[in-house]
């Protein structure tokens, strides 16, 4: 068993610092904070009982045990990657046609890395991909529009799909970085911001509202938004605060330098993103994109957002088959 401080995240990082030669452009490269970054370094070298580099010279240098380390990194990290790319490939090659629509909330990190391994395995196949909010990608499901569907599943069962579950999405709060939120007085400190609204025509607006309503809480209706960027932007300004998800949060990470996340001060509430897929697609098809899907959501989301909120635990979670 690997000691706790030897991660695969801080391995990418420890070579992505030894490449750039310093560990601020090395937390760039990762996405980190340089704090983070410099934590998990630190981390590392205690873990396995000698420094590897050398904070001396500018740029970093690596200490003789960091050259060793950095070798024997680079081959396991290799083999991992080249694992990966093996479980992207799909046995669909047969498909002569498929329609799929994606959850916007993936645009960034998990949609290009699912096209491409579509694109890689379908071979004669007429193929159509849409991307937009929940609730259009299960309407259109519903309308027989689309084969398959990745989206926040909603209260109710889709009717003439079968339902895997992927993701837990929980609810978390997002304010200014700097923003003195006292335990157990969070709602009272957050009389002074303005709630940033998702649009409540979306799934995500009116879970949020439902959940307000059931602690009876109302709220000011100042500001509300269809667009988390915007929303994510205005909390990293100081203009408000916002109940989102760490899913919709890895989506703005430009602005997480701004922005502090916290556990919801309310009962605990998290979203499913599913896949749907039509009764009469196949469900060997399904299963496939399914099990590539759980691999890259664990590579590109589960392991960055316990970097800027490792408190979430198990809470964001790939849900197992």
């Amino acid at each position: 068993m690997l000691a706790k401080g030897i991660t695969l995240r801080a391995l990418e990082l420890f070579e992505a610092v030894a490449q750039s030669g310093t560990v601020a452009e090395g937390a760039r490269l990762m996405g980190l904070s340089l704090p983070a970054a410099s934590q998990q370094l630190s981390n590392l070298e205690n873990s396995l009982g000698c420094p590897l580099l050398d904070r001396s010279h500018r740029p970093l240098q690596l200490t003789p045990a960091g050259r060793v380390f950095l070798h024997r990194t680079r081959d396991a990290l290799s083999r991992i990657r080249q694992a990966q790319a093996e479980l992207t490939v799909l046995d669909i090659s047969h498909l002569t046609s498929l329609r799929v629509g994606v959850i916007d909330d993936f645009d960034a990190e998990i949609t290009p890395e699912l096209v491409i391994a579509l694109a890689k395995n379908l071979r004669n196949c007429d193929f159509r991909l849409t991307t937009g909010p929940s609730h259009e990608m299960i309407a259109r499901m519903t309308n027989r529009q689309l084969d398959v569907v990745v989206a926040a599943a909603p209260s109710d069962a889709v009717q003439g799909t079968v339902e895997y579950r992927l993701l837990r999405d929980p609810y978390v709060l997002a304010v200014p970085r700097g923003f003195d939120l006292p335990k157990g007085k969070e709602m009272e400190a957050l009389s002074a911001l303005p709630l940033l609204r998702y649009d409540r025509g979306q799934l995500m607006g009116r879970q949020i509202e439902a959940h307000l309503a059931r602690h009876r809480i109302a709220l000011p209706d100042r500001f509300e938004m269809d667009s988390n960027q915007s929303i994510m932007a205005l909390v990293a300004n100081g203009v408000g605060f916002s109940i989102t998800t760490p899913l919709a949060v890895l989506r703005a990470r430009a602005f997480l330098d701004r922005v502090s996340i916290h556990p919801l001060p309310l009962a605990a509430m998290s979203r499913t993103i599913s896949l749907f897929a039509s009764t009469e697609q196949s469900d060997h098809v399904a299963k496939e994109i399914v099990r590539t899907l759980r691999a890259l959501m664990t590579a590109r989301l589960i392991r960055p957002a316990k970097d800027f909120a490792p408190w979430l635990g198990d809470t964001f979670a790939v849900i197992p088959a």
